[in-house]
């Protein structure tokens, strides 16, 4: 394995990634914070420095449609997009899984509208969790440029062939310029093998696709696409594991930090981890019995290694980057149903912060976690914590 340490934005560290992945075609709309990542390839097609189709359309719900059909052919597609424009696609987003179609995305996460905020939380993620995507988060440019690779292998295994998202928090990692190592293209070839679409729609062996299914098949039609998302796990980990052999970079759906031990634990998931983790350094420093645990595979969700994360802990605190209005925090109640089964429960905090960009310094985790201590210890499990609201 040959790499090279660059200084490089996150974004235009997954446009490296998708040109080394050979991809054919790629077809998107700009919308911030995910411009620079389609922008970049649309300059390699025309530079020559990518062999692929760019296709300029008029909305993402044009963008995802273009997919559709060039995955359906048989061309490794790409796409990107962030908050109103993946809830724009959202229509065909199902359409895609539904018809097993491996396209790869980039999601520069961003909060939703309204009102009309264009920094980053997890809004459109927990909008599209349903869609029957592989869906992984991650934490900075390396971890961008990593796992668009495995995404094309996940994606487009036999076993698989499910779309599959990278979500990438906006502007905290997108538009971040830092040292990533980028592989060359004989390593990438010798991991990501040549994309077979095994029914490609060809004019001389007709097939059809996206058939109108009435109730006698329909709910059997989504028993199976959901058991496909499940069974996907087993893939998802043999690349990750492959992955590592390759390049030292190991990952796992559930990653813990300083937890063995901890009698508290924080959960978070993407960018804001890293500063959690310097506050658990500060915490532990201090005494204290604390530790992190960051999810990586949002769908499928990974719920047994959830449970061995969390099920020796005494309190555990749930940070959300979304909120589900008027019902329980996405993330936190997930969590909650993974411990459901267990005969000894750690109690649970749900706290949503971060949201519309509101960054979460180390020291306002420190802040955030006396508050779900004191919440915690006064019994008042079932309310949320809404963290950084201006009184």
């Amino acid at each position: 394995m040959t790499s090279k340490r660059v200084g490089i934005e996150s974004s235009l560290a997954v446009s490296e990634a998708v040109r080394l992945a050979n991809v054919d075609v790629i077809a998107a709309y700009p919308i911030t914070p995910q411009t620079h990542i389609v922008e970049s390839l649309a300059e390699m097609v025309a530079n020559g420095y990518l062999d692929a189709e760019y296709i300029p359309v008029e909305s993402e719900h044009s963008a995802m449609s273009a997919c559709l059909g060039s995955c359906a052919v048989g061309a490794r597609t790409f796409t990107a997009t962030a908050s109103q424009g993946l809830i724009l696609m959202h229509e065909v987003l199902l359409v895609a899984a539904s018809l097993r179609l491996p396209i790869v995305m980039a999601v520069a996460n961003r909060a939703l509208s309204g009102p009309l905020n264009i920094w980053g939380d997890h809004s459109d993620a927990m909008i599209t969790r349903d869609a029957g995507w592989i869906q992984i988060f991650i934490e900075n440019g390396q971890q961008a440029f990593d796992q668009t690779l495995c995404a094309f292998r996940i994606a487009e295994h036999p076993d698989v062939l499910l779309p599959t998202v990278i979500n990438i928090d906006g502007f905290h990692v997108s538009h971040v310029i830092e040292p990533v190592y980028i592989l060359d293209q004989k390593s990438v070839d010798e991991f990501l093998p040549p994309y077979k679409y095994p029914h490609p729609l060809d004019p001389d062996d007709p097939i059809t696709m996206g058939c109108f299914a009435a109730p006698n098949l329909y709910t059997e039609a989504r028993k199976a696409l959901d058991a496909s998302v499940r069974a996907s796990k087993k893939v998802i980990l043999d690349t990750w594991k492959k992955y590592g052999d390759l390049t030292g970079r190991y990952y796992n759906p559930v990653e813990k930090y300083k937890a063995d031990g901890a009698e508290t634990i924080l959960v978070t998931m993407g960018s804001y981890s890293e500063n959690a983790m310097i506050a658990i350094d500060d915490l532990q420093d201090e005494g204290k019995k604390i530790g992190l645990v960051r999810l990586r595979l949002w769908r499928p969700f990974p719920y047994e290694e959830v449970q061995e994360a969390l099920s020796a802990a005494q309190n555990v605190i749930v940070l959300d980057r979304a909120i589900s209005l008027g019902g329980p925090a996405p993330v936190c109640s997930e969590i909650r149903a993974a411990l459901y089964t267990l005969d000894k429960k750690p109690q649970v905090a749900s706290v949503v912060g971060g949201l519309g960009g509101r960054d979460i310094s180390p020291d306002n985790f420190k802040t955030l976690i006396d508050l779900a201590m004191q919440k915690l210890k006064a019994g008042e499990t079932q309310e949320i914590i809404m963290f950084g609201v201006r009184e």
